[in-house]
């Protein structure tokens, strides 16, 4: 039997404070238990309850640091956010990335939401989807392309070439990290894939159904064939031991996550790939490596099909 769909987590992001030693050893410690993808969020910094401020570690060096020590997992942004870095630079990261990782990179985009760190880092945070079209429209072009001229109201490149080129013809792919009608518009006539954060889906199987019949809807208004562009979901799972996702304020609505034994999270995780999710990224709770060890016998029991219906 075959897995249904591609597995990944998420590593810790503000949960608690990570020394990058425990970074690097869950990402082995991922990739050997079996799963398919390793995903870091792109923040700067949470305002948390009971007055703490925290940020995780920055993105893109953590994603050239973990292809370092990996050989066969994919990983990526879950996801970028355009405004953190000038678009071309962007790219420039990108394809070092996806060189370091010989060709495991995933590009997730998005506009970003979280304006206390906007602002806490000096980072322009009004008409983020009109500056998120331009950004988008630079990166893809150079990852693909390898080459733009481009003037718009925000950015500006001239005669700016991407070498060394990414290590894939066409580049990495490149997946949309927002389901927001504009955002899609943008991005479903170029992207490979889209994403649904967890409590834009209830976390269920049918909320992600319902999900993926818009986006299918938006996928035939822009010309594309929806079964061309993959569908994804982030998946909240709570272990035993966990107390909560710690997070900002952007989900204040009380999403139950997915809990149970092994058998029974496998048997949820397979209800989203009948609905037609073809990766799945987990955002665990707690988030260490024995949670990733525990998790392992979810993926077993996915692979060999022994799922009770």
């Amino acid at each position: 039997m075959s897995r249904p769909c591609k597995i990944g987590i998420q590593l810790p992001e503000v949960e608690r404070e990570v020394a990058w030693p425990e970074v690097i050893a869950m990402a082995c410690r991922a990739e050997a238990a079996g799963f398919d993808s390793l995903w870091v969020g792109d923040h700067l910094l949470y305002d948390l309850p009971g007055g703490v401020t925290r940020g995780p570690w920055e993105a893109w060096t953590s994603l050239a640091a973990i292809a370092a020590v990996t050989t066969r997992i994919e990983l990526g942004p879950l996801v970028a956010s355009t405004s953190f870095h000038a678009p071309a630079m962007l790219a420039k990261q990108a394809a070092t990335v996806d060189a370091i990782s010989g060709g495991r990179l995933i590009v997730g985009l998005g506009a970003g939401w979280n304006e206390r760190e906007y602002r806490a880092f000096g980072f322009e945070y009004d008409r983020r989807v009109s500056r998120f079209a331009e950004a988008f429209t630079i990166i893809k072009t150079l990852l693909r392309e390898g080459r733009i001229d481009f003037a718009g109201e925000f950015y500006r490149v001239e005669n700016c070439v991407l070498d060394p080129a990414p290590v894939r013809a066409g580049g990495p792919p490149l997946m949309i990290g927002s389901v927001g009608e504009r955002m899609l518009s943008i991005g479903l006539p170029h992207v490979d894939a889209w994403n649904v954060w967890w409590s834009q889906s209830a976390n269920t199987a049918a909320g992600f159904a319902a999900v993926k019949d818009r986006v299918g809807e938006r996928c035939a208004a822009v010309g594309r064939d929806p079964a061309s562009v993959e569908a994804t979901a982030a998946v909240y799972v709570q272990l035993d031991g966990g107390g909560g996702r710690v997070m900002g304020s952007y989900h204040r609505d009380q999403i139950a996550p997915i809990r149970g034994s092994s058998q029974e999270i496998a048997e949820q995780l397979e209800q989203f790939a009948r609905a037609g999710a073809s990766h799945l990224q987990l955002v665990v709770d707690p988030i260490n490596q024995a949670s990733i060890e525990s998790l392992g016998e979810v993926l077993e029991l996915l692979d060999r099909g022994d799922i009770q219906t």
